[in-house]
């Protein structure tokens, strides 16, 4: 079956309704759908804020925008090697974000320079966070937290990071069954919300 097909908006929205996401084989770039057990998720309340992560925060190190430049975060999230975002994988999201689906957290350093940031789906009170990546130390702490504090004034309550990950394990992460994760989707996706990028700066201290 074509990418074009497989990835196709209609279908990746559906299958996260359903608790999947897409990844392409590492060998064969094959478009597989997970659905793990057990599913790292973010409790917004229980995010880890370090005292250096605050100060440098406060410090005004950095810049946060939402929506601002997609593609390139997808892009610094591809910057790895070995890396599951492929082409394919980057021109879905990017149209995903076209039809108001995706979103980004941007993160700039004091000259304006991409630093930071992260990139997902939205609906209604669930955000599917994709991938995150960082050039500039706490670049990819900030993002996150930045989106948790959005998510909040927003009456969003579910934050899905996919696996487990001893970065995510250090900001609060927690692993839930996938019968739980499941419930709680169910329950996020009945929310009346839905998020809502501010446009330019976000102050979120």
């Amino acid at each position: 079956m074509p990418f074009q097909d497989v990835l196709s908006p209609e279908l990746i929205i559906a299958a996260y309704r359903g608790g999947y996401f897409p990844m392409p084989d590492p060998d064969t770039g094959e478009i597989l759908w997970y659905n793990p057990d057990p599913r790292a998720v973010v409790p917004l309340d229980q995010f880890h804020i370090s005292r250096s992560l605050r100060k440098t925060a406060k410090k005004g190190v950095f810049s946060v925008t939402f929506d601002s430049d997609f593609a390139a975060v997808v892009d610094g999230c591809a910057d790895r090697q070995p890396t599951w975002i492929s082409p394919e994988i980057k021109a879905a999201y990017v149209r995903l974000f076209d039809l108001g689906f995706g979103h980004s957290v941007e993160v700039r350093n004091s000259s304006g320079e991409l630093v930071g940031g992260l990139y997902g789906l939205a609906q209604a009170g669930v955000f599917n966070a994709e991938s995150m990546f960082s050039r500039q130390t706490d670049a990819s702490k900030v993002a996150i937290w930045a989106l948790i504090k959005r998510m909040q004034e927003c009456g969003m309550g579910l934050l899905e990071v996919q696996f487990m990950t001893p970065h995510l394990k250090s900001l609060g992460a927690i692993e839930i069954s996938k019968d739980q994760y499941i419930r709680e989707l169910g329950i996020a996706l009945k929310k009346p919300v839905g998020f809502n990028a501010v446009e330019g700066s976000y102050k979120f201290l």
